[in-house]
């Protein structure tokens, strides 16, 4: 017999031979859920406060940026972005004031596939996500928008968001 087969056989023989009691599973807790922001509720993970999360949406999405605190901490040089939705200012690489908002009306192509590749390869691909916004999915009265398809909307693509 093999050394391999004689490995295996031991093991296999020792975890048969073990009470449920001796054999400790490794437990992976669940992940937190996310959660539904009003801009009130996102406003306050803007870096400024110490011992919150740093959060950032884009294309209604939130993200917990945290992580990249030397660029979106307190006076770090992308700070205007966090604790909104900024998908215009990413879309148009902007930290202009007027462009710190959820809006993309007037894009031009360019700016919706910035948006896009950024939105993919920056922000999904590195920073976890937290929640959604609530324009994202209620009517301006809070009441559930019942239309809501996000794969419906302009510049949205539900592909591997969950």
């Amino acid at each position: 017999m093999s050394a391999l087969k004689v490995g295996l056989t031991l093991v296999l023989v020792y975890v048969l031979d073990c009470s449920a009691d001796q054999v400790k599973l490794k437990y992976k807790p669940a992940v937190k859920p996310v959660r539904l922001f009003t801009d009130e509720d996102l406003s306050k993970y803007n870096g400024h406060q110490e011992g919150l999360p740093i959060y950032m949406a884009v294309k209604g999405v939130v993200f917990d940026v945290t992580k990249g605190k030397e660029f979106y901490g307190k006076d770090a040089s992308y700070n205007a972005l966090v604790g909104r939705d900024s998908t215009r200012a990413v879309a148009k690489m902007s930290l202009d004031p007027e462009d710190l908002t959820h809006d993309t009306t007037g894009l031009t192509e360019e700016q919706l596939e910035s948006l896009d590749s950024v939105f993919s390869g920056t922000y999904k691909a590195k920073y976890p996500i937290v929640g959604y916004t609530a324009r994202r999915i209620l009517n301006p009265d809070g009441s559930p928008n019942e239309d809501f398809q996000p794969e419906d909307q302009p510049q949205f693509s539900i592909k591997d968001e969950f």
